[in-house]
């Protein structure tokens, strides 16, 4: 049974999280150097997460349909992508596996994932404060 029941919680937690980052004051600029938009596809539920993160530019994201284009494109379970969040998915690995697919310039991708790991134990936190312990011990 998939961690979410629907996309609407997709977008309030995972979702949530990249508006967060998207806004902070200080990992917002290193993901912006990205100097690319990533979409992020997810099957069970099936939702749409795209992220803009162009250097010098504002950062925008956008749930389901959007007028981006995006340059990467990154496939998976949702359950997949809670459980990276939660520090429990090793991406080179997740790839080689075939649990996560991506298009485009991958080398952009992982240029991010060391970026990644303060932001963990903000999304623990924010399940804890929804009262989604639940979702916390997945």
């Amino acid at each position: 049974m998939p961690y979410f029941k629907d996309a609407g919680e997709v977008y309030q937690f995972i979702g949530k999280l990249f508006q967060d980052l998207a806004a902070d004051d200080e990992l917002g600029p290193k993901f912006r150097k990205a100097d690319t938009i990533v979409q992020y596809r997810y099957r069970n539920p099936e939702s749409q997460i795209t992220v803009k993160m162009i250097d010098g530019e504002e950062s925008l994201v956008d749930f389901g349909e959007t007028r981006m284009e995006p340059e990467v494109v990154m496939t998976m379970e949702a359950d997949t992508a809670h459980r990276f969040w939660l520090g429990k998915v090793n991406v080179t690995v997740a790839l080689a596996r075939g649990q996560m697919r991506a298009r485009g310039p991958v080398a952009k991708i992982l240029k991010l994932v060391p970026l990644v790991k303060p932001v963990f134990p903000r999304y623990r936190a924010m399940l804890e404060a929804a009262g989604r312990d639940d979702l916390r011990e997945a």
